[in-house]
Formats: structure tokens, sequence, C-alpha cells
């Protein structure tokens, strides 16, 4: 259910906001899957709705609990772009992103212009299109680094297939917004309905099979050309691992198991009090800590439990992104001793703060990119007592293991991610 607040009144708002979404958990039995997706996205710094629960009452009866979900409107845009002018373009009902054409009416039964309906302008969205499908690969990241956030876009793909919400851009091919930032003239990526996240929308595929995607799933890689083009673009294959290394490395049982017993405990009763959901309150329980089979029931079949999921799509991931590089822990080889960095990621320059009692001025740094290619000479470095200044130079965005040596000792490692 959507709730227009101020379709007759216009000044009517709840705390600033006047639409929001009431969605029912439809095909989740544990009532977390939007839930956890949406906040953590949020909390790393990726454009998505902000989500809470509410007890729903229709006339004095109580209907249910519902997930409430943020509108990704003007008011959204100006929060998190500070800009609500540009165009807003919903890529449903099929938003493949595929080139259709320069005649922009080829476009209109496959997106939505949310906003600006009387100038009714498709001609950025027509462009960003163009760019993404008809730019030769040698060219690409000069031009579509002039259309879109690319850095922002490579962590929400990333998101949709940590979280294998695959009923989005790289699966089903929709549910998401593009906004024109016009303080930048670039489109920003937005998302939108992830209620099945965790593997709900599972193209045939089983649980271990979801849990096991593959780093670059693409349905139809061919029908989902700007992801599929970024690949081809070494700086883009780069930008995007570094993005999914980076989330995955916050993607743990140990870092979300104790926020899904909290979520879970505050709604438990709420939930038992729902006579109009869909599944059980034992099936509620159930699918927080294992798989579950729900039948002919909405979802159908098995639905992966929300723990062990994570466990095991954290090391799939983890097996998967090594050849690249990753390390998804700050320093994986040498437990008792970290070095510290930020900003992380960081645009010019990173301070690496080194353990206790070593001295900067007696320490090496190499700086390796996902190929293992040595690239220290695109960086300058500078030592100040237990820290190293690294200054960016000629280094392209992405990601990047920084190995810090001192005599005798063996080497401490880095995750350092570069944003243009």
């Amino acid at each position: 259910m959507k709730l227009d607040l101020d379709e007759y009144v216009s000044s009517h708002d709840i705390d600033g906001l006047k639409k929001l979404n009431l969605n029912n958990g439809f095909k989740d039995p544990s009532f977390l899957r939007e839930k956890l997706m949406l906040d953590f996205m949020n909390e790393h710094g990726m454009a998505a709705p902000r989500c809470t629960y509410a007890k729903v009452y229709l006339n004095g009866t109580y209907w249910g609990l519902y997930m409430l979900v943020e509108e990704a409107n003007n008011k959204f845009c100006k929060q998190r772009f500070g800009n609500d002018d540009g165009n807003r373009f919903k890529g449903d009902p099929s938003g493949d992103l595929k080139w259709l054409g320069s005649t922009p009416s080829n476009y209109y039964s496959k997106y939505e212009l949310d906003n600006n309906e009387t100038a009714n302008d498709w001609s950025d969205l027509v462009h960003l299109i163009d760019e993404a499908n008809n730019t030769p690969i040698a060219e690409l990241h000069d031009s579509l680094e002039t259309v879109l956030n690319t850095w922002s876009f490579a962590y929400h793909w990333a998101a949709d297939n940590l979280f294998v919400n695959l009923d989005s851009y790289i699966g089903s091919g929709h549910n998401y917004f593009v906004y024109r930032n016009t303080w930048t003239n670039r489109f920003e990526w937005i998302h939108w309905d992830v209620n099945e996240a965790f593997g709900n929308f599972n193209f045939g595929m089983n649980i271990s099979q979801l849990q096991n995607l593959s780093w670059n799933y693409l349905n139809q890689a061919a029908n989902r050309p700007l992801c599929n083009r970024m690949l081809q673009d070494p700086t883009y294959q780069s930008m995007y691992v570094a993005a999914l290394c980076d989330l995955a490395a916050d993607f743990t049982n140990a870092a979300l198991d104790a926020k899904i017993d909290s979520l879970a405990n505050a709604i438990r009763s709420d939930v038992y009090a729902d006579n109009m959901k869909f599944y059980s309150n034992q099936q509620f329980e159930d699918n927080i800590v294992m798989d579950i089979n729900v039948g002919q029931q909405p979802g159908g079949g098995n639905i992966a439990g929300i723990k062990p999921f994570i466990g095991a799509r954290h090391n799939a991931l983890l097996s998967q992104l090594q050849a690249f590089g990753c390390w998804l822990g700050t320093n994986e080889l040498t437990k008792n001793e970290t070095v510290g960095s930020y900003p992380n990621p960081f645009s010019s320059s990173c301070t690496l703060e080194l353990p206790a009692g070593w001295n900067a001025s007696d320490c090496t740094l190499q700086l390796s990119d996902l190929s293992g290619r040595d690239v220290s000479g695109c960086v300058s470095l500078g030592r100040e007592g237990e820290k190293l200044l690294l200054r960016r130079n000629a280094l392209p965005p992405g990601m990047y293991l920084a190995s810090i040596s001192r005599q005798g000792g063996s080497p401490l490692h880095v995750r350092l991610i570069v944003s243009d």
C-alpha cells in the first residue's frame, strides 16, 4: 500500500515525508530481508530508501506488521544529492538499458519518468543509454564518466550480487531509479524494491547455487549492457571488484547476527499477532536460522535461512575474490597487528597508521593492483612517526593491496580503495 499524505492537503506530512510505502513481507517468512538490505546499503553510503516497521490498523482492526519504506521521490533526491530538479526515471517495467535508437518514444514502454512530467524530456536518459551501449570499449571509461556516477553505481551493483538480490538490474532487469544530479550532470543510481534479497528471486537455482553465485553474475549478460560492458573495461572491473570486496568484508555473521536477533526480538510479538501474514509463527522463527520449505505458499519450495545464507555467501565470495587480491578483513595474514587506514576509500591521499612501536622510517610499502602488478610508482610516500602518508599521483580508481614491511618481520596488508 502507498500512502500519499498530501493528496488533499499539500502541507500534510509525517516528519517531512509526504509519501510512504507499506510492504507486507511477500515471500519473506523472516520479515527481515528488505530491512536488512536497505539498512546495510544506507550504512555503506548508497542511495537507498530508509526502512522501519509499522503496525497497520484499518478501521481499528490490526491488519498486520508491514515494512514502512521511504519513497524515492523529490525529497529523497534533495536529501541525498542536494538537488531535486533533475529527471528521475524508474527502470520499470523492463529497464534493461539496451539501445533502442535515438527516438525517445522508443523507451516509453520500458521506463517511467517519475517527475518533470510536463516537460517530458527523455534526452538525458537516451544519452546515458547511448554512451553505455555504443561507445567503443577502449573509450568507455572516459565517456561513461561524463554521464554516470560510476563509483556509486559499482557499490549498488555489488550490493545486489552480495545479497543475491536478483529481482534487480543484474537479474530481472528493473527495480531501480536513475536520477540526473543537476550539480554534476551525471546520473545517480537509486535502489528500490529489495524484498526478495537473500536469494528469494532464484531463476530456478537452488539455495547452494545462490549462495555460491559468481562474483560477475548477470542474467542474460548481453541484455544487461551497462554491467556487461563495464566488466570489459579493466578500470571498471577493478572498481566493481573493489566495491564487492569492501561490502563483503562487512557481510558476516559476526557483524550482522546481533542486529538480526535485535530486530527479531523487536517485531516478534507483532509478527505473532499478525493473523494475515503469509507464513506461520514457526516459519518466522525457523527462517532466521535455517532453510525452510514453504510448499505452495508464496515463494514456493525452499527459502534460504538468513543467518546461514550470510555465512555461506561471505565464504563463497572470499574464495572467488582472493584471485583478485581481495582480503576480506584488514589484515588476514597477521592477526595480532593491524594497519589503520583513513580515509578509505580516498580520492587524493590516505594515512596508514602503523602498529604501536613501528617506525615509519624503517618501513617499505609495496602497492599492488588486482592483477598483482606493482603500482607503487603511481603514488608518493611520506613518513611521519608511526604513520605513512600516501599521496595519489597517477593511480586509477579501484582496489589495491598495500603490503608494509620492516626488516626481520612479516609484512602487514591493508586494502585501499581509490575513488574519483
